[in-house]
C-alpha cells in the first residue's frame, strides 16, 4: 500500500479545506514546509520538481529519517498544486526507498543518501560535483571511518552484523542486581579499584569460563577489559616487545580487527580458511609468530574449526608460536553441539579473548582476557596506564548476574529468539536469491550468503543501501579476491523486517543483473 492510500485511512484532518479538484493551481502560492514556492516550479513539470525538492531535504539533513510529511491534502493546498502532483511526488520517493506510507503514522523518511567523506583539511571543494550517494561509501578500500559511515547512515531496515538485540537487554535483572549490589558495598568500594579488574567478576568469569568454554584458570589469571577492541590494543605493545611484529590472520576474516592489528603496527598476512577452518599449513608458510583464530564460528563464514584442525594449530603454538583466540558468537549456538574453546588446550601458548557485547549490549564495554602467564604483568600494567582499570559497578552488577544464573537463562532466552529469526532470513534467501549459498547458519549472529550473479557485492550493498537496507559486502573482509557474498545481521530485528529487507536485496540483484 503506497503512502497516500495509508493516508487516506488514518484520516488527514487539519482543519483546511481541500482544493477543489477543478480549482486552478495557483503559481505564487507558497508553503512554510521546506519554504517551497510552487511558483518555482516549471509548467507540465511539477511532480518531478517536488521530487527533487524532496530529494535534495532528504539528503542535506533538512527531512530527517523519522519525519513525517504532510498529508498529501494539506501540502496541495497550501501549494496551490493539485493533490496528483503531491501524491506523485510521493509515489517516486517511496519507489526510491526514501519515504515510506504507514497507516497512523502518515509518509515518513526512511532512507537518506549516504553523506560524502569530509574532504581534507585545508583542501578545497571540488567544483561541479554533486554529493555522492550510497554508492561512494562502498568505492575504494574501506577505512576506519567507513564502517563510521555506514553505522550512521540511515535506513529503514539494517541487516550489518555484529549488532545484538538490544531490546532484549534484561532491563529488570539488571537493576534487580544492581540495587543488590548497591545495597551491599561498602564506602570503600566505590574507589579506584584493581586496574585488572574486580576480584569478584574475575571470580565470576572463571566460573563462566570453566563451566561453558572448558578453560581452567584462576581468578589471577583473568583480566577485565573494555572489550576485544582494548585487548588488542593492550596487546600491540607487548607482543611488539617480544619481537612480533606481525600476527597472521584468517581470510575471509574480520575487517575490524584486521584493523585494530595494523592500528598498532602489527602486519596481518591472510591465511585461507576452507571448511575446516583456518589451513595451518598456509600459516606455517606465512612465517607469522603469531596468529589470530574464530575457532568456535569464523568471522565471517561461520565455519567451526574441525578437531584435525585444532590439533594441527596447538602444535604449531606448541613449536614457538602464539594463538589469539577471539571466542567470537561462541555462546549463540542452536544446531550443534558446543566445542571447547583452544584455550583449555594449551594455555601457555594461547590468549584467550572474550566479551559481553553480543550476550548483553557492546554498551558496557565489559570484556575479558586470559594471556599466557608470561604476558600477565605487562598486559595489567599496560592496562593500569591506559585507563586504572574498568568501572567497577557495571563489573560487580554483571558479576551478580553470573552467580545468580540470570546470564544464562538470558542466553537460554536469546536462543530461542535468534533460532526464528535466522529462520526467516534463510528463507527469504531461498524465496528473494535463488541460487544463493548461506554459510555458517549453525551458530552466531549473522549469515554469509554467497551468489553466482556477476555483480560486485559492493555495487550490490551499495544498491540496497538506496533501498533503505543496510548490509556489509564480504570482499570488505578479504585480502585476497574471491566469490561475491554479504555478510547479513539477524539478531536485532523481528522476521518481519528481516523477511523485507532481503527481499529488498534481492529486488537490487536483480535490477542490477
Amino acid at each position: 500500500m503506497g503512502p497516500v492510500s495509508r493516508e487516506r485511512q488514518a484520516g488527514e484532518d487539519t482543519g483546511r479545506p481541500a482544493p477543489d479538484r477543478g480549482a486552478p493551481e495557483s503559481p505564487v502560492a507558497g508553503s512554510d514546509f521546506l519554504q517551497l514556492d510552487a511558483g518555482d516550479a516549471p509548467a507540465g513539470g511539477k511532480a518531478d520538481w517536488l521530487a527533487e525538492r524532496l530529494r535534495q531535504a532528504i539528503a542535506d539533513g533538512r527531512l530527517t529519517v523519522g519525519g513525517r510529511l504532510p498529508p498529501t491534502r494539506v501540502l496541495a493546498a497550501e501549494l496551490g498544486l493539485s493533490r496528483g502532483v503531491v501524491t506523485e511526488s510521493y509515489r517516486r520517493l517511496a519507489e526510491e526507498g526514501q519515504l515510506e506510507g504507514r497507516r497512523r503514522g502518515g509518509t515518513v523518511v526512511v532512507a537518506a543518501p549516504v553523506p560524502p567523506p569530509a574532504a581534507p583539511r585545508g583542501a578545497a571543494p571540488e567544483q561541479g560535483r554533486d554529493a555522492p550517494g550510497p554508492r561512494a561509501l562502498f568505492a575504494g578500500e574501506p577505512d576506519p571511518e567507513t564502517f563510521d559511515a555506514l553505522r550512521a547512515a540511515p535506513a529503514r531496515i539494517d541487516l550489518t552484523p555484529g549488532r545484538p538485540d538490544l531490546s532484549a537487554f534484561p532491563r529488570a535483572a539488571w537493576l534487580q542486581a544492581e540495587r543488590a549490589v548497591l545495597a551491599e558495598l561498602s564506602a570503600q568500594d566505590l574507589g579506584y579499584g584493581d586496574p585488572r579488574g574486580a576480584p569478584r567478576l574475575r571470580r565470576a568469569v572463571a566460573d563462566w569460563l570453566a563451566r561453558g568454554r572448558g578453560i581452567r584458570v584462576e581468578p589471577e589469571g583473568v583480566l577485565i577489559v573494555a572489550g576485544t577492541a582494548q585487548a588488542l590494543t593492550l596487546l600491540h605493545p607487548v607482543l611488539r616487545e617480544e619481537g612480533v611484529t606481525s600476527v597472521a590472520v584468517e581470510d575471509p576474516g574480520s575487517l575490524g580487527t584486521r584493523q585494530h592489528l595494523r592500528n598498532g603496527g602489527l602486519e596481518t598476512p591472510p591465511v585461507p580458511v576452507d571448511g575446516e577452518g583456518l589451513r595451518v599449513d598456509a600459516l606455517r608458510a606465512t612465517g607469522a609468530p603469531a596468529v589470530l583464530v574464530t575457532p568456535a564460528h569464523q568471522f565471517p563464514t561461520g565455519v567451526v574449526t574441525s578437531g584435525g584442525r585444532r590439533r594441527e594449530l596447538l602444535r604449531w603454538a606448541a613449536d614457538g608460536g602464539l594463538v589469539l583466540e577471539d571466542d567470537y558468537d561462541a555462546e549463540h549456538r542452536y544446531d550443534r553441539p558446543p566445542v571447547p574453546a583452544l584455550g583449555a588446550r594449551l594455555p601457555d601458548r594461547l590468549c584467550y579473548l572474550g566479551s559481553v557485547s553480543k550476550l548483553l549490549a557492546p554498551a558496557l564495554r565489559i570484556g575479558w582476557m586470559v594471556p599466557p602467564p608470561r604476558h600477565r604483568r605487562a598486559l595489567a600494567e599496560a592496562k593500569r596506564f591506559s585507563d586504572l582499570g574498568n568501572a567497577v559497578l557495571p563489573q560487580l552488577v554483571l558479576a551478580r548476574l553470573m552467580e545468580s544464573g540470570r546470564l544464562e537463562r538470558h542466553l537460554r532466552l536469546l536462543r530461542g529468539r535468534h533460532t526464528r529469526r535466522r529462520d526467516a532470513v534463510i528463507g527469504a534467501v531461498a524465496e528473494h536469491l535463488p541460487g544463493a549459498v548461506v554459510h555458517g547458519a549453525a551458530a552466531g549472529l549473522h549469515l554469509t550468503v554467497t551468489y553466482a550473479a556477476d555483480v560486485t557485492d559492493t555495487a550490490l550493498c551499495a544498491a540496497a543501501l538506496a533501498r533503505g537496507v543496510k548490509c556489509q559486502p564480504l570482499s570488505w573482509h578479504r585480502q585476497v579476491p574471491g566469490r561475491p557474498g554479504l555478510v547479513l545481521g539477524y539478531a536485532a530485528d523481528p522476521p518481519g523486517p528481516l523477511v523485507e529487507g532481503v527481499a529488498a536485496i534481492g529486488a537490487a540483484l536483480r535490477e542490477l543483473a
